[in-house]
């Protein structure tokens, strides 16, 4: 793959949005929790539903040309023609449940995308109210799978970006989709320790998830855009109830993704990572920041989240960017 792209800069700063906002080479700044302020004060901020226990930071991306932003329909977006950020909101109420919102959310996001100067899109996240609600293929989550696979018909095909789901706690059934596109396209890469997640068994829902374990993006120095990493060895969930297990096992998944883009010439370590943490439980937090100090190199950023796993017995996941500084 040529590099084509200067890489996207991610950081997390205790600075005020306004501040950062000033700033002509700000993509988007995230604020998380109920202390991060509210409303569409620019098309480039967005609140983000997660409690981030004793940490006041805002994740800030940076790009090397100057940013201009406004709004398409229910999109809110930023771009300096090499890279786009985009966010939508869709209330379920307003569309008849979790599925039919995320249809509708996909397909304003591939539509929008396909008409833009920046069509690739290389990571999203999701964030939904009570993703492990319901039994069966009635479960939320599952539900979200089938209407983001159908919303992605016609745009993605099976070009996946990396991609996180995670549970929002302040039960507000309101889809939270936000993503990152770029002029040139990355290289999806999976992990051979586990089942790409388009291939997972009908157990999972009748449409499976749909997202590539890690982006390879087209950058000079290389980027890596991970996806949600959780303890899944294969497509099974491993060390059910033990959060420093299962901390562990996704530093084993880490390590072989990076080894898996080592194939493609990229140097990734976790010495070049941006990292975000979601805890189910908040009586989890000490053990998993013993586990992050044991395993991280000393400077290491990230930032702690209260969010819901997509599986009920998961306990903990991390995504994030490497070969940022």
């Amino acid at each position: 793959m040529r590099a084509q792209l200067a890489a996207l800069t991610v950081s997390y700063e205790e600075v005020a949005p306004a501040t950062l906002l000033a700033e002509p080479n700000v993509l988007a700044v995230l604020g998380f929790g109920s202390a991060a302020p509210r409303g569409d004060i620019d098309p480039r901020y967005l609140q983000v539903p997660l409690e981030s226990p004793g940490q006041n930071l805002f994740e800030v991306w940076r790009v090397s040309g100057n940013v201009s932003s406004g709004r398409r329909g229910a999109i809110r977006y930023a771009s300096d023609g090499e890279y786009l950020f985009g966010v939508i909101e869709m209330n379920e109420a307003e569309h008849g449940g979790i599925h039919a919102a995320s249809l509708a959310a996909y397909r304003a996001l591939g539509d929008f995308c396909a008409g833009s100067a920046t069509p690739h899109v290389l990571r999203i996240w999701n964030y939904l109210a009570a993703i492990t609600e319901g039994d069966g293929d009635d479960e939320r989550y599952k539900q979200f799978c089938a209407g983001r696979a159908a919303g992605m018909e016609g745009f993605f095909g099976d070009d996946y970006p990396a991609a996180t789901a995670i549970g929002r706690l302040d039960g507000q059934k309101i889809l939270q989709v936000y993503w990152l596109a770029a002029r040139c396209s990355g290289v999806a890469l999976e992990n051979p320790r586990q089942l790409s997640a388009y291939r997972y068994p009908r157990q999972y829902g009748p449409r499976p998830p749909r997202f590539a374990r890690a982006l390879l993006a087209p950058t000079q120095p290389a980027q890596l855009h991970l996806s949600g990493t959780a303890a899944v060895v294969g497509h099974v969930s491993q060390h059910a109830g033990d959060c420093a297990a299962q901390l562990d096992e996704i530093f084993t998944n880490l390590d072989v993704l990076f080894r898996s883009a080592a194939q493609h010439g990229t140097a990734a370590d976790l010495s070049r990572a941006v990292l975000k943490i979601y805890v189910r439980d908040s009586a989890d937090r000490t053990v998993v920041e013993a586990g992050l100090h044991a395993q991280l190199p000393a400077g290491t950023p990230w930032l702690l989240l209260y969010g819901d796993v997509c599986r009920v017995e998961l306990l903990v996941e991390i995504d994030g960017v490497v070969g940022v500084r």
